[in-house]
């Protein structure tokens, strides 16, 4: 299988010039046959034999650009899936320029949080893909109906907070690394808050032993300095189970931007991280393989992908901290 993109841009509804566009990288499985391509051509035709492809749609960290996680995004393309990741520079109600995944920041608050999308940039994305089924090269090869939102910290919360029929019914699950469901006491919240999530599609929750981050914007919400207490706390409050499709994956060794690669450091915060204690390349295989599972269980179907699933994080893995599942 030969994995391939294109480009796209789209413009986000509200947003003020020039900070209104959202660029796309669309990765999808494509398939070369000797002697049919031209030497000028750009789009390869799409291996079509896993179609309709779902759709898994990416949100990066605060500046931290796309081309960071493009090596999840070939993963999972590998697997036969469409992989959407995308950049935006913003300017916040703060007066900050960012990249960021798309915040509304109204909807953080206590008497707002939960009453209507957290994200300034899915349905823009959704719209986008809607127009890519339609025409072009992916036309009628989306199941449109078949969403996961994927992310990185702040757009992993993102992530899992619009895992929500009633915002988005076509987003049928979510993941998340390095990221939790912890209440800012700077938007108004009480500390050591833990704010509710939808929690009615499956979830894969991942954290890092070693997420410096994580562990000092605790401090910040009332917590302690501990790299997966958020984390912890979010598995435990914010959803309630009960239907064994939701997961927390502790990663022994992991730090906050483990899943970056390659890694930009002089936009990110990596200054406040602790260092990986752990080869962070077999940390990302790891990474990979639970995501992958994950979603061809819970969302393609694939009776196997339960079994390798169980297999994988139950059988005394070294890089595997901690596994639970409700």
């Amino acid at each position: 299988m030969n994995i391939r993109a294109f480009y796209r841009a789209t413009k986000v509804e509200n947003a003020q010039a020039p900070y209104d566009t959202i660029h796309l990288k669309v990765f999808y499985p494509g398939q070369i046959s000797e002697g049919e391509i031209k030497i000028n051509q750009e789009m390869i035709p799409v291996d079509s034999q896993h179609a309709p492809f779902p759709v898994v749609i990416f949100l990066s960290s605060f500046n931290c650009h796309p081309q960071m996680y493009e090596w999840l995004a070939v993963q999972l393309s590998e697997r036969g899936m469409v992989v959407v990741t995308f950049s935006w520079v913003e300017k916040s109600f703060l007066g900050k320029v960012n990249m960021t995944p798309g915040i509304n920041f109204q909807l953080w608050k206590p008497d707002t949080y939960a009453t209507g999308s957290t994200s300034s940039t899915l349905a823009a994305i959704i719209a986008e893909l809607e127009g890519l089924n339609s025409e072009g090269i992916l036309a009628g090869m989306l199941d449109l109906e078949k969403i996961i939102l994927g992310g990185h910290s702040a757009g992993g919360r993102i992530a899992t907070e619009n895992a929500d029929p009633r915002f988005f019914p076509q987003v049928v699950a979510a993941f998340a690394y390095g990221s939790s469901s912890v209440a800012l006491v700077t938007l108004g919240h009480e500390p050591r808050k833990i704010l509710p999530l939808p929690d009615s599609r499956p979830l894969l929750l991942i954290g890092g032993t070693c997420d410096g981050l994580l562990a000092r914007m605790n401090v910040h919400n009332g917590f302690p300095q501990d790299a997966t207490i958020a984390v912890e706390q979010t598995f435990a409050q914010a959803t309630s189970g009960g239907r064994d499709d939701s997961y927390l994956l502790l990663l022994e060794g992991a730090n906050h931007f483990t899943i970056c690669d390659p890694f930009d450091p002089t936009t990110s915060r990596p200054f406040l991280d602790f260092p990986a204690t752990q080869p962070e390349d077999e940390i990302r295989s790891l990474m990979a393989e639970t995501i992958g599972l994950f979603i061809d269980g819970h969302v393609r179907q694939q009776p196997t992908a339960f079994d390798k699933l169980k297999e994988l994080l139950n059988n005394g893995h070294p890089l595997i901290k901690s596994f639970e599942r409700k």
